[in-house]
């Protein structure tokens, strides 16, 4: 799993408990899926279609810093399949895992439009 983001764990993410709050986690999780679907299918207009079950095993406090690992499950026609695990850099803890995010790509009507990739892309391979 490659980690791309971290995140600093302020007062204004925590819940009453004092811990992360899971909402805020969430959305972080879907803003970097959401980054890094379009950057490999090259398109801004992407779509979160589905998140499968997600599994909270630890937490995070204020002053935390925890990072967003994202992997490939699958290049579908129109979608792209993702994976995550978010773990917590003070701990060393995972703090989350989700099997499947599927992001839906979109053309300019709003409508699915095939992407037409197949594998990981990095910028080395598009300079060639």
């Amino acid at each position: 799993m490659r980690f791309h983001t971290r995140k600093w764990v302020k007062p204004e993410d925590l819940n009453p408990n004092g811990t992360l709050f899971g909402g805020r986690l969430l959305e972080w999780i879907d803003e970097e899926a959401a980054l890094y679907a379009i950057i490999q299918l090259e398109n801004q207009k992407i779509v979160t279609k589905y998140m499968s079950e997600i599994d909270f095993k630890a937490s995070a406090k204020q002053g935390d810093i925890v990072e967003i690992g994202i992997e490939v499950v699958k290049f579908g026609n129109a979608s792209l399949v993702l994976s995550s695990e978010v773990r917590n850099k003070m701990t060393r803890e995972t703090i989350i895992t989700i099997s499947n995010i599927v992001m839906v790509n979109l053309g300019e009507d709003g409508r699915t439009k095939p992407h037409g990739k197949t594998r990981i892309e990095y910028v080395a391979d598009r300079l060639k």
